[in-house]
């Protein structure tokens, strides 16, 4: 068994008890439903035909419980394949999915270099894995050859500046604790870390928090024995290298270096985000989606008067009284925090997104002249959507 094989036997990973699943549904980027819309279909996919998905390297299912439930929430079709080498992390997810009452998921133990074995996908979803493979670029790859035309990737990797002081205790503690049993090296490495001095980059990261949150997640981002990480410039070489194309990151506003400081002529769209990224020095992952090189594409705009926007995270009412009392809500991303700045008369577009107007619909019901919804919707779309907060899909139109 190989050591990363190994590693998930004895500590699955993240932590999960299939009990909660009867109290709470475990959101977040990638996967999100209405993300994968927004970002890999133009928000216009037609979602009477089933999405065939598949999740490279699924763990205990966070990504798979998620999108499978929304899709059965919104009365849609999805046929979804689970693949992952752990056996217990298999077992973990599939109970999940059992408290859930989830259908139409078939489970595979085995590996992502073979994704393309199990059928063509509209979308996969491979978060926090190829970042662990011995060549992740045979991952990106082998991840391609199963995406079926027209369909697209949402993916995490790791991030270098934000994981600061991570990449050398693992080193250490892999010269270190070599050779010895998982629950051995767990219990060594806790015990070094908790004498580590003040200044210890490590100790000094207000970023992370894995190693706290449980045993699992402590071996993971300390004790792994295959890691790198990707800037985005190397993440952005790396994906066009293996037929990718990035469609854009979750969260832009993190990579809008023109929110850092003023922007010289001369820096291409990678350049800007790339020093965005060192100016910044938070960023610890890489959320986003991709889509086939030969399909380029971006994500879905409000220049499409057909599309329907949705609110991700926020409720439509809450937004609209607070900007319409002139109010700037703030926002939290880790230990990045960020405030709203919209105009008074957005309130009342605000107020009528309800996830199944479209935007023609929701000047109408407005009154709202189409040159000022143009002017005024593009502030509100570029303030939101930056900050992850709005996202186009018609999965609800009926």
């Amino acid at each position: 068994m190989s050591e990363v094989r190994a590693q998930y036997e004895a500590y699955p990973y993240p932590a999960r008890d299939p009990a909660e699943e009867k109290t709470r549904l475990i959101t977040g980027s990638p996967s999100h439903v209405l993300e994968v819309d927004h970002f890999v279909f133009g928000g216009a996919r037609d979602w009477s035909k089933p999405l065939r998905v598949l999740v490279a390297g699924g763990g205990t299912g966070d990504a798979l419980i998620q999108l499978a439930q929304q899709m059965q929430d919104a009365g849609r079709v999805a046929e979804i394949t689970y693949l992952d080498l752990s056996t217990a992390s298999r077992a973990i997810a599939e109970e999940r999915a059992r408290v859930r009452g989830l259908s139409g998921i078939r489970f595979v133990t085995g590996s992502l270099l073979e994704a393309a074995e199990h059928g063509q996908f509209d979308y996969i979803d491979c978060c926090g894995v190829l970042h662990h493979l011995p060549d992740p670029a045979t991952g990106f790859r082998a991840l391609l050859a199963a995406l079926a035309p027209g369909g697209g990737m949402g993916f995490m990797v790791y991030a270098p500046y934000g994981r600061s002081g991570v990449y050398p205790l693992q080193e250490a503690f892999g010269a270190l604790l070599d050779g010895m049993a998982p629950e051995a090296r767990l219990k060594a490495a806790r015990k070094i870390v908790a004498g580590l001095p003040e200044g210890h980059p490590f100790r000094a990261n207000i970023n992370l928090g894995d190693h706290k949150d449980s045993d699992a997640g402590f071996y993971d981002l300390l004790l792994h024995s295959q890691d790198r990480a990707f800037d985005v410039t190397t993440l952005n070489d790396m994906l066009e290298a293996t037929g990718w194309h990035l469609s854009g990151f979750t969260l832009p506003a993190l990579y809008d270096l023109a929110r850092i400081t003023d922007v010289p002529d001369h820096l291409c769209p990678v350049e800007r985000m790339a020093l965005a990224e060192k100016l910044g020095g938070t960023i610890k992952t890489h959320v986003g989606y991709a889509v086939r090189g030969s399909e380029a594409r971006g994500p879905a705009t409000g220049r499409n008067r057909a599309l329907v926007p949705h609110l991700k995270g926020l409720r439509a009412a809450d937004l609209a009284r607070a900007v319409g009392q002139g109010q700037s809500p703030k926002l939290s991303f880790g230990s990045v925090t960020a405030r709203l700045s919209l105009p008074k008369e957005a309130a009342r577009l605000i107020a009528a997104i309800d996830g199944r107007r479209s935007l023609q619909e929701i000047a109408q019901a407005t009154g709202t002249d189409p040159i000022g919804m143009g002017a005024l919707w593009s502030r509100v779309e570029r303030e939101l959507s930056d900050h992850g907060l709005l996202v186009y899909s018609s999965i609800l139109r009926r």
